[in-house]
């Protein structure tokens, strides 16, 4: 009996994940969907084989964190210059048409406006993780629909700063002044810092040299990079997630991406899986049977109207139909982030209870139908994936001359 208590539940957690993950491989699903649905299983609502949700999601944020620090390393700083109207544009139009819908349903049912923004910035919200993660499976981080979402995610990554600061004034509560400055500072600080390293012919991690041949020093050197970079971006009030971005183009740019890569990889999978098994934890099962038809009608709703308003944005900044409607199914879920917005909503009585757990559940399940919703857009649209290799075949084609120019200069 001398059994440590944390041992049962995690021989639990493991073992439905992989039992659902073999499961998942015989009909060629992501696995991400196996993760959701064990988290499903073995929370609250399910075999309560763990109960303390919020460790699980605090463990999963980190998974986040690494997962943007992944993508830094592999992204092309000179496709994101190009891309900035993409980012920026793209965004602004996909909150003001998200709130103008929400605003549209609300004169329905009388909602003051204070809520029709709030549900507005939670629809208008797209998932990093479910993406970023669906776009690397599918070799697809380097085409153009696979650009043009990732400069839509990581400008609505910077986004939920000012919509937390709107929804707080909104509601009557002004955020301190201190606060605002730290966060405009600290994000043209950060921003002028990510522009110096990528600009620079040569630089060097000042350890690296050092920990050449120490793979246990190489962990805790790359752990160091990642959140002391999520970390002081935190500090200045933004995103940490932006931070861990930043520090992947920080070591992408010192070229030292192999041994990072190795040492965090086992890591990053973990975390993250740990991430989407949190979400599937968030779902409330009783909520959800009581409330079927609603939430199935607000699901259908949300993917038609988020694919259909991001495609009209990338088609109005240049990419043809196929490829446009293809990037709105990738943003077609609601993200991660949004669980924050809405549990804000809650503490400041915007929503109420039923909204908070209504909102909450679409959440979940879009996030749950979304590979599915991608994958069949995908195949009605007809998108291969010579179409994607063509097109990283022109962005590398892009980095070498890049790399040409900076070499005569």
């Amino acid at each position: 009996m001398h059994i440590d208590p944390l041992l049962p539940p995690l021989v639990g957690v493991i073992a439905v994940i992989l039992a659902l993950g073999l499961l998942l491989q015989i009909f060629r699903q992501p696995q991400l969907v196996g993760y959701i649905v064990a988290g499903i299983f073995i929370g609250p609502s399910g075999l309560a084989i763990v109960q303390d949700v919020v460790l699980i999601e605090h463990l999963g944020a980190l998974g986040v964190t690494l997962l943007l620090f992944f993508i830094g390393m592999e992204v092309s700083p000179l496709q994101l210059a190009r891309g900035w109207r993409v980012a920026v544009l793209g965004t602004l139009f996909q909150v003001l048409v998200s709130v103008l819908t929400v605003w549209l349903i609300g004169q329905y049912f009388d909602w003051g406006l204070p809520r029709i923004v709030l549900l507005g910035f939670v629809i208008s919200l797209s998932s990093t993780a479910v993406v970023l993660k669906l776009l690397k499976d599918s070799n697809e981080l380097d085409s153009v629909a696979g650009q043009n979402v990732l400069l839509i995610l990581l400008a609505q990554d910077l986004a939920i700063v000012p919509m937390l600061i709107v929804i707080s004034m909104l509601s009557g509560q002004t955020p301190e002044q201190g606060v605002i400055y730290k966060q405009l500072l600290g994000g043209i600080g950060i921003t002028a810092f990510a522009i110096w390293v990528v600009s620079r012919h040569r630089f060097k991690l000042p350890f690296s040299r050092f920990i050449k041949k120490d793979h246990e020093v190489q962990l805790f050197a790359a752990l160091l990079v990642c959140f002391g970079f999520a970390f002081v971006s935190g500090m200045l009030e933004l995103s940490a997630a932006l931070g861990a971005f930043v520090a992947g183009l920080v070591v992408a740019a010192a070229k030292e991406t192999d041994w990072v890569q190795r040492a965090l990889e086992p890591l990053k999978i973990v975390f993250v899986a740990l991430l989407f098994v949190s979400m599937g934890m968030l779902i409330d099962v009783q909520f959800v049977k009581q409330n079927l038809p609603l939430l199935l009608l607000l699901l259908l709703g949300v993917l038609i109207t988020n694919t259909f308003i991001n495609a009209i944005i990338f088609r109005f900044l240049g990419s043809d139909w196929r490829i446009s409607l293809y990037s709105g199914a990738l943003l077609s879920q609601v993200g991660e982030f949004s669980f924050v917005l809405a549990t804000v909503g809650l503490q400041i009585g915007l929503i109420s209870q039923f909204g908070y757990q209504a909102t909450i559940a679409l959440i979940a399940l879009s996030l749950l139908a979304s590979p599915a919703w991608i994958q069949g857009a995908k195949k009605i649209l007809k998108i291969s994936s010579i179409e994607a290799s063509d097109s990283m075949q022109s962005v590398a084609q892009a980095r070498k001359k890049a790399k040409k120019i900076k070499d005569i200069h």
